[in-house]
């Protein structure tokens, strides 16, 4: 199977970089070990579903219908980094990994609020 970017037909999402960061956050909170089972869940549902919004919003046709699946996305970006920095806090994932969620949830965050607007 292609890659989206070697692909010839490709997704209005595939374009979008916040699309790009979103799915990177997705790989990122999957490979971190977080030992508490609800938050590693909840952590991997909110990023999963940041990308989901993310390329919701491209495929939107009206800029209304464009910032609702926008802002939806950046809500869920700051819900999974407030789900690991959450469990950084209780001792159940390593510092270095919650810095690193929260830098890319910040990346992503800014380029969201420019896309909700």
């Amino acid at each position: 199977m292609n890659s989206p970017e070697t692909s010839s037909a490709s997704l209005p999402h595939h374009r979008l970089v916040a699309y790009q960061l979103s799915l990177a956050l997705v790989k990122l909170v999957g490979s971190v070990r977080i030992r508490d089972a609800h938050l590693r869940a909840q952590a991997r549902k909110s990023a999963a579903s940041a990308a989901l919004n993310c390329a919701e919003g491209a495929a939107r046709q009206t800029a209304a219908d464009k910032s609702r699946a926008y802002a939806i996305a950046l809500a869920e970006c700051c819900e999974a980094c407030a789900a690991v920095e959450i469990a950084g806090a209780l001792g159940a994932c390593a510092p270095g990994d919650v810095a690193e969620i929260v830098a890319l949830g910040v990346r992503l965050k800014n380029m969201l609020s420019r896309l909700v607007r």
